[in-house]
């Protein structure tokens, strides 16, 4: 299938159902085990900057290292449906936006996706028009964390809940393949979810509150231990098992004689 079949493909899911799948990935054997494993979309989130890269957020990710590694999960040639993300400040206005999902489209990627709702429903126009699936992402946007002073839990009250409502409105009508709703309320998750044309796919936002979910990679199978959100629900906890197969392999190297010796 193509890019634009594997998106309205997961588009349907709306009402036929079941959930939405998706889980990041950022390299090319967790593409292939996760894509083993049946998984509908595979997001190359511009999380890597925290848990691959090592920054503290996401402001940091270029596009440079958003094509480096969309370009290393295509090559698993994945069944899901590959969505790379754009980075910070890679998407200003809509002909920016288009030349450079182009880029990541080149890169690999089937689907691009970018933060925001109102204020992004052109440049999404635009980008669809050019024949490339775009995915949304509202609630909490990790790429606005310095300015709003934190991650922050969104759709508190009435007020933000309607303008929620509003930007995923907008981005369903821009053509969205579906909407990432991070940090909403439960309650809020599950009415917005209700109210528009897309599926929307939480994170953080409650369980069974949306037509799917998404994981970081790392959160789900328990590789970054040094931090966890909250809201995380890991399925395995591999970082004690890589620590003693490290540790396990030192003795081994320092126990054996060396050529030699005896």
């Amino acid at each position: 299938m193509t890019g634009p079949e594997k998106a309205a493909a997961l588009l349907a899911r709306k009402h036929a159902g079941p959930p939405v799948t998706m889980l990041t990935a950022y390299d090319y054997p967790t593409a292939r085990l996760f894509d083993d494993a049946g998984i509908d979309a595979l997001l190359v989130g511009d999380s890597l900057g925290m848990v691959v890269l090592g920054y503290p957020d996401t402001t940091h990710v270029t596009l440079e290292h958003m094509l480096h590694h969309v370009a290393a999960v295509a090559r698993a040639k994945p069944k899901a449906l590959v969505v790379g993300d754009f980075s910070i400040g890679t998407y200003p206005d809509a002909a920016t936006a288009v030349a450079n999902a182009r880029k990541l489209v080149a890169a690999g990627a089937e689907a691009v996706k970018l933060e925001g709702g109102v204020a992004q429903a052109d440049k999404v126009r635009a980008i669809v028009e050019a024949g490339i699936p775009v995915c949304g992402h509202l609630g909490m946007l990790p790429q606005s964390v310095l300015e709003e002073g934190g991650y922050k839990k969104k759709g508190k009250t009435p007020e933000q809940s309607t303008a929620l409502l509003e930007d995923a409105r907008a981005l369903a009508e821009a053509g969205v393949f579906a909407i990432v709703l991070e940090s909403v309320v439960p309650k809020t998750a599950e009415w917005v979810s209700s109210q528009i044309s897309v599926p929307t796919i939480g994170i953080g936002s409650g369980e069974h509150t949306c037509d799917g979910e998404v994981a970081v990679a790392t959160d789900l199978i328990g590789t970054f231990p040094w931090f966890v959100p909250p809201f995380a629900k890991p399925e395995a906890d591999l970082a004690p098992q890589i620590i003693a197969a490290a540790a396990a392999y030192k003795v081994r190297v320092q126990h054996t004689p060396a050529l030699g010796q005896s």
